[in-house]
């Protein structure tokens, strides 16, 4: 039963009231008492709090804000942070091995790193790219790809020990630890009609060393004895914009090469510098797909690289061609009058490697795949 108060009752309705249901009115009534009583308790209720907001401490109630404001933003913020929708080759890598050391190298420990990182899902992780790479484009050309994501831990495994990539071996490839010039003309001679280019915009980096002792974009590796740095332009495929901002001209260069990888995981460009009395300890590069190009810029007495136990010096002006997946090291032993070992190094295609294959492997081997 519901009752609905409209108003004050008519004289002509009363008759109504008087009927023989009493106990309808009687309950009525003491609804309506009932009623009347919660209203009042209702309205003292929100008078009370009211009055105790108006009497509390002003600074207890900007804290409380303060808090609530805080939680709010935390909510907020761990929101966003959304997983990546493809988790990383390099993090694939990660794996026990990768703390501390490993043939001799001491390694980053960085998931990000595509050298210092191994997991035994990465084959199965180029497959898959490989796989989705054909449906999209073709198998044509893909055999020996194929062939090598099939057989990667025999390859790998069974690799004498002067040559072992440790994240991927393309097999069939022509083995030499160094490369003559002629392997890829056109982008040596470029970059040696270039060398002063990019000594001075190195100088004009190099200045702010003495300012401070690791000015920003600069990269501490490490190294068993002195000091080795680095300026990335690009780092495992990724431009540092920062960065190339500083050596504009220097970037520019990069564009013009044609067969610099750019476009994934194994491409770096960057310089690289040696003070006197560092050694580099001997390691493997991470695959055998690419050859790396050393340009020597400032390049003093007493210093040298071996790549699979044969050495060779760099000359100021002049590239120096490697297979870095062969053991190698290098080291400065002049002295601190000499001043740094500077070379401009970029990667460069292995030339044996076909248009077809580099741009399969530029796509399994994109940044962030």
């Amino acid at each position: 039963m519901v009752w609905v108060l409209l108003g004050p009752p008519r004289s002509d309705c009363l008759p109504l009231l008087r009927t023989p249901n009493s106990n309808s009115l009687k309950m009525s009534l003491e609804w309506l008492v009932a009623w009347s009583w919660s209203l009042d308790g209702l309205r003292d209720c929100i008078a009370t709090g009211i009055q105790s907001v108006r009497d509390c401490d002003t600074t207890a109630v900007v804290t409380v804000a303060c808090l609530l404001v805080l939680f709010v933003w935390y909510c907020y913020h761990v929101g966003r942070e959304q997983p990546r929708p493809y988790a990383s080759v390099n993090a694939l890598m990660q794996g026990a091995d990768a703390n501390g050391l490993q043939n001799g190298f001491v390694y980053c420990q960085s998931p990000e790193c595509v050298r210092c990182a191994h997991n035994e899902g990465l084959n199965q992780k180029l497959y898959h790219n490989l796989q989705e790479y054909a449906k999209r484009y073709s198998w044509s050309g893909m055999g020996r790809i194929h062939k090598g994501i099939r057989e990667q831990g025999r390859y790998l495994n069974s690799r004498p020990s002067i040559q072992k990539p440790e994240v991927f071996f393309l097999p069939d490839l022509p083995t030499t630890p160094y490369f003559s010039r002629d392997a890829q003309k056109h982008d040596v001679e470029l970059l040696e009609r270039n060398f002063q280019t990019i000594l001075c915009e190195f100088e004009t980096l190099y200045k702010a060393f003495s300012n401070c002792s690791l000015p920003q974009g600069w990269k501490m590796n490490s190294t068993p004895s002195g000091e080795w740095v680095t300026f990335y332009l690009v780092n495992q495929g990724v431009c540092v914009p920062r960065n190339c901002r500083k050596c504009p001209r220097t970037y520019r260069l990069l564009g013009s090469l044609r067969t610099c990888i750019g476009n994934n995981v194994f491409g770096n460009a960057c310089i690289s510098v040696l003070s006197p009395g560092t050694v580099i300890t001997e390691h493997y590069g991470p695959t055998n797909i690419r050859i790396r190009c050393h340009l020597g810029l400032k390049t003093p007495g007493g210093c040298e690289l071996v790549v699979g136990g044969e050495p060779q010096c760099w000359a100021e002006g002049r590239c120096l061609l490697f297979d870095d997946s062969f053991l190698h090291t290098a080291f400065h032993e002049g002295s601190a009058e000499d001043g740094p070992r500077v070379v401009f190094m970029v990667d460069l295609w292995h030339p044996n490697v076909a248009a077809a294959e580099r741009q399969a492997l530029d796509f399994i081997f994109a940044p962030g795949r």
